[in-house]
């Protein structure tokens, strides 16, 4: 599933679960560069002067990529080397050598322990981020190539390096009504934004297989989302959201849209949005003066792809401050050409936004959806 950031991978996976990443190659030769340049120095220089001092750092050097075994190895080495160039200087049993070699003592078991600490705070941050990658797997689901009579493909890429959740949600779901998905961004960040998205993500998992038609859907989105709202005391609790719905005998998409961005279809070489009359986002329901949004039907068939996207995609800036042009940007590749698949699009958008905009500030999600050419 696309649903990590590729660029930030933290661990790495084994057959017995994940191990810290290596540190890089340039952290791991520099004990070796160090120990080079100590004795060419020693090597090279004409006066009389205690070059093996310098080793006194070597085991400190090593404790940023070495484990506690190799530094206590490294610090064993130190002491040995200052010994024997000690020894070619006819300095051995002075004071101040002696010392040194106390110092290289020293040092070499602090920064044994230091490697030990930096191995076990590996572990925990090993272990709080594969609980976090198995906290986002139940959470955001990873989403099948083909779910009942339609393609799919997603994206989450989140906005900070290493988190792998966030406030951004999407699920599909094949029932008898047809496919129906979600896409939404629910109000906050961290652990109260998961709460939220796992209670909406719970919600709607029910109600897709259960509710008659797509305001049916929501109206019990809207209820879980009030309910969780009282649970946590926060009068100001809401989500954005899209909800769709796609008939494969009448070659149709219903679009229920909660106050989020419009959903882009890419038909016949063409892109455009699907808008629709404005309506409050979920949790505000009791605001609205109506009954609730109006769902609409668009036609849907083969060769197009439906775009679901969250706003951290169309509120990305570029370093001038302007929006990522979504629209134009789609029409730009896919307008006049042949019919995309939806893991085309969610490739190109993808690679795309980093040409726009190398900080992300705000979550990004995408779902794109196409019918199988069977349908």
């Amino acid at each position: 599933m696309r649903g990590t950031r590729p660029d930030t991978p933290l661990t790495a996976a084994t057959d017995d679960g994940f191990r810290p990443a290596a540190p890089p190659a340039w952290m791991r030769w520099l004990p070796f560069v160090y120990l080079a340049f100590v004795l060419l120095l020693e090597a090279v220089q004409q006066q009389e002067w205690a070059v093996s001092f310098f080793l006194i750092a070597l085991p400190a050097i090593a404790a940023y990529a070495f484990g506690p075994v190799a530094v206590a190895a490294f610090t064993v080495f130190a002491i040995v080397l200052e010994g024997f160039l000690t020894a070619i200087s006819h300095d051995l049993g002075e004071t101040h050598h002696v010392t040194a070699d106390i110092a290289t003592a020293v040092v070499g078991i602090l920064a044994t322990a230091l490697a030990a600490h930096r191995r076990n705070q590996e572990r925990h941050l090993v272990h709080a981020n594969s609980v976090a990658e198995a906290l986002m797997r139940a959470l955001l689901r990873p989403v099948p190539h083909q779910v009942g009579n339609v393609l799919a493909a997603c994206l989450y890429r989140p906005s900070e390096v290493g988190t792998m959740v966030g406030g951004d949600l999407f699920d599909i779901r094949a029932t008898r009504a047809g496919e129906r998905a979600i896409i939404g961004d629910v109000r906050g960040k961290g652990l109260p934004a998961v709460r939220t998205v796992a209670a909406l993500l719970g919600s709607f998992r029910e109600a897709a297989y259960e509710a008659h038609d797509l305001p049916a859907v929501a109206a019990r989105l809207e209820r879980g989302l009030v309910r969780e709202a009282e649970e946590i005391r926060d009068a100001e609790l809401f989500a954005t959201a899209v909800l769709i719905e796609y008939d494969s005998l009448a070659h149709r998409v219903t679009v229920a849209n909660h106050g989020h961005v419009e959903p882009v279809l890419i038909s016949r070489g063409e892109v455009r949005t699907l808008g629709g009359p404005p309506a409050l986002p979920l949790g505000l329901g009791q605001l609205a003066a109506a009954d609730g949004p109006v769902a609409r039907t668009h036609r849907f068939t083969r060769g197009d792809v439906l775009l679901l996207v969250t706003d951290g995609l169309v509120e990305a800036r570029d370093t001038g401050g302007a929006f990522y042009p979504l629209v134009e940007r789609l029409r730009h590749r896919f307008e006049g050409r042949p019919a995309p698949g939806p893991a085309d699009v969610v490739d190109f958008l993808n690679t795309d936004l980093p040409r726009h905009t190398r900080n992300l500030h705000d979550d990004v999600a995408m779902l794109a959806i196409a019918p199988h050419s069977r349908t």
